[in-house]
């Protein structure tokens, strides 16, 4: 891996003509390299409270994080605190780390009802320690270590570490109409050791589709056998009187 790509402190990145995620980084008003596109990636070069960067990742209040479930975390339950708000996200008091030297995560994220994402945002630990990949699956409850590998994710991104928050990680966003829920995989990161993450922001829109509450309605609206057999008593007593 280029390690070009690797920090983010002095760099700008800058779209590309014709993309809205191809990148181009600069030093100094020099074109040091293109982004590769599996990158997919916005930075925040401005001031995200000037301009309501908060606003727009509040799917955060739609995650259902008592079910959010992570395997290989160091301290278990600790992925639950990953999801806060965006006023928080500097927080670092809250993390999630694997298990040491063992930097393979997977944090599987139920929300309350079905979203369209549009970027996720990862802010990672220091010293090596932020992820470098990600893959998503949505709406799977069957992925661990043994198929986290083979299964073909819905996306991945190659990952630049970033500790405060800047880069923004842009989903295909025709795939991601009707998330119930995201499961994912953290392979590695940057030193090999670890992983820590301290906060993942979602960026999107929230439905009021709940498949929860669809599911039992229409299992509710269907006959029951014991329904006929009841109608079908009272007509004989109907007929006898």
């Amino acid at each position: 891996r280029d390690s070009r790509f690797s920090k983010t402190d002095g760099l700008l990145l800058l779209p590309l003509r014709g993309s809205g995620c191809d990148q181009s980084i600069e030093r100094a008003g020099e074109r040091v390299a293109t982004m590769p596109d599996q990158f997919a990636c916005c930075a925040h070069d401005h001031d995200c409270e000037a301009n309501d960067c908060g606003a727009l990742f509040r799917l955060n209040g739609h995650v259902d994080t008592t079910k959010v479930r992570a395997l290989n975390e160091e301290v278990a339950g600790s992925c639950k605190d990953l999801f806060r708000s965006w006023e928080e996200r500097l927080d670092f008091s809250k993390q999630c780390q694997s298990e040491e030297d063992d930097p393979e995560l997977i944090i599987h994220v139920p929300f309350t009802s079905d979203v369209k994402l549009k970027s996720i945002i990862v802010i990672g630990g220091t010293d090596g320690s932020s992820p470098s990949k990600l893959k998503v699956f949505i709406n799977r409850e069957d992925v661990d270590f043994t198929n986290a590998h083979d299964l073909p994710p819905v996306q991945e991104w190659e990952l630049v570490e970033d500790t405060r928050g800047k880069m923004e990680y842009n989903t295909k966003y025709t795939k991601f109409q009707a998330v119930a829920s995201v499961t994912m995989f953290f392979p590695e990161s940057f030193s090999g050791d670890s992983t820590r993450i301290h906060w993942i922001g979602f960026k999107g829109e929230h439905t009021a589709n709940q498949r929860d509450k669809i599911v039992n309605c229409v299992y509710e609206s269907k006959p029951l056998p014991q329904d006929h057999k009841q109608e079908a008593q009272n007509n004989v007593m109907k007929s006898i009187f």
